[in-house]
């Protein structure tokens, strides 16, 4: 990414790169042996549109695999080619030429054009209805030049929107492929869902007319499980093959001392969020946030609720972004300092409504932070939502609730979190906005500076406590190649993995 913003602030520049799974562009579908693959999934998605449902699992399940954007995000966080096989930038900054693959069509049959990339953004800014769409808003317009080129006009310089155009607002959609969504996805990915067993498995099946390289497996199940031992059973009875993530890291010793497993630990993007609601009592009182706080020990809370796996943090941005700056020094854990900041606010011995969702992490973690928060002298009063469902509509949209605990797993996502006084949060700073857009507008040191200067007034600001960034902790068969250490996308890519 700094190459990156180095070479944008160049002038008009082109980039080209090999795609991982994807082929060149002009070569047709290549064989690929018949053999399946079974995964271990933890949070199913609720249906499998991921333009009106919020949430992070359909994205997980599909992006990459079924929907292809013009761009994509390597393991590393830098921005790759996929259906754009390269792409110019003008010296200002403002317009984008996409110069698209050949011969890639939708798993209708539909050729993929540049018609349908101006179809996808448009779509973006009249028909989602997800709280992401609002990243596609400094699109001034997009226009198909020929079949094979597309030219994006921003209304400003923004170092944010290419980004955004790896995660699931840059998927492309056909035309004539949009009639229902939320059972029936069509992509130009190298699967299609081929069956779902609503509560049990999603099953993704290999096109044979995909226009890049094959993936290695005909056939991917996607095997769901709310029950972390039940997914380590699955796998120590050989009925999966992956665990893509670990919901048990006090467990992973039964693996680590069995020569049939591999177990892979590297970083994601998935902050584990407490956060508070600022629309209402009592987090509407800053005491109340700062009380909050400093009554956490994020220290002990990470040993003993995810067996001291995972990294603390102190702010909305992991390690892997260049703007990262540990902040765990601004609010550090300090039981007195809690009691006595609480009793001085508007809302002393305030009662506080957790609702969390039904994922090990949350259930697991909420009860520390409930006997944190107790031993300052908060009423915590504790329930659990089925998720992703009923957690997305009475927290998420109906912002029934005073805190929760939730990853927020998207890329770069602290301007949606804070920067957005809608979002269910409801923070709301203008110093924080300026900050964010100021980064978004400047160069490559203004950028990195100033989402410093945004992450740190935040966590000044105690908008959340940031509990823990999740590890990617993944166990899988010692045969299973090509399972990456970081985590740093939206999607759990199945299209570069293999059997030998």
């Amino acid at each position: 990414m700094r190459r990156l913003a180095a070479l944008l602030l160049a002038g008009s520049v082109t980039l080209t790169a090999c795609s991982a799974g994807a082929g060149d562009s002009g070569q047709g579908p290549s064989s690929a042996p018949s053999t399946d693959l079974a995964v271990g999934m933890v949070a199913e998605p609720a249906n499998l549109d991921f333009t009106t449902t919020d949430g992070a699992a359909i994205p997980q399940a599909l992006l990459d695999n079924v929907y292809e954007g013009l761009v994509a995000v390597d393991d590393e966080g830098g921005i790759v080619p996929r259906l754009a096989k390269s792409w110019d930038i003008s010296p200002d900054r403002r317009t984008y030429t996409f110069h698209l693959v050949e011969g890639a069509t939708f798993s209708n049959g539909a050729p993929f054009t540049a018609e349908d990339a101006v179809f996808s953004l448009d779509r973006v800014k009249k028909d989602w209805t997800t709280s992401l769409a609002a990243a596609m808003n400094v699109v001034e317009k997009a226009e198909a030049k020929d079949d094979a080129t597309l030219v994006v006009t921003l209304a400003r310089p923004s170092n944010d929107w290419l980004y955004r155009m790896t995660t699931r607002v840059g998927a492309m959609f056909s035309r004539t492929g949009v009639a229902d969504l939320a059972t029936k996805p069509v992509g130009t990915g190298p699967y299609t869902v081929d069956a779902w067993t609503r509560g049990d498995s999603l099953h993704l099946a290999r096109r044979g007319d995909y226009w890049g390289s094959a993936p290695f497996f005909s056939g991917v199940t996607l095997k769901y499980f709310k029950d972390p031992t039940a997914l380590n059973n699955a796998l120590l009875t050989d009925a999966i093959d992956v665990v893509s993530t670990v919901q048990a890291p006090e467990s992973l010793g039964q693996f680590t001392s069995d020569d049939r497993f591999q177990v892979i630990e590297g970083t994601t993007n998935g902050e584990v969020v407490l956060s508070f609601n600022q629309a209402r009592a009592p987090f509407d009182d800053p005491k109340v946030r700062r009380a909050a706080r400093q009554a956490i020990d994020t220290k002990s809370l990470m040993e003993s609720c995810w067996a001291g796996r995972g990294t603390l943090i102190g702010s909305m941005v992991p390690p892997t972004d260049p703007w990262y700056e540990d902040l765990t020094g601004v609010r550090p854990y300090d039981l007195a300092a809690a009691k006595a900041t609480l009793a001085s606010s508007t809302h002393p011995g305030a009662t506080v409504r957790l609702r969390l969702p039904t994922l090990p992490y949350a259930t697991s973690c909420g009860q520390v932070v409930k006997s944190d928060l107790e031993k300052a002298g908060f009423t915590v009063q504790l329930d659990q939502l089925e998720f992703p469902a009923a957690w997305i509509t009475q927290v998420m949209k109906n912002g029934d609730y005073d805190a929760s605990i939730v990853a927020h797993v998207e890329p770069r996502d602290l301007p949606t979190l804070y920067g957005n006084p809608e979002y269910y949060l409801h923070y709301d700073n203008p110093a924080v906005k300026a900050a964010i857009a100021a980064a978004d507008a400047g160069d490559e040191n203004t950028q990195i500076a100033k989402m410093k200067e945004a992450a740190r007034l935040i966590s000044e600001d105690d908008a959340s406590e940031w509990l823990f960034l999740l590890p990617n902790l993944m166990v899988a068969t010692k045969d299973i190649k090509g399972l990456p250490e970081n985590a740093v996308g939206e999607s759990f890519d199945v299209t570069g993995l293999s059997r030998g």
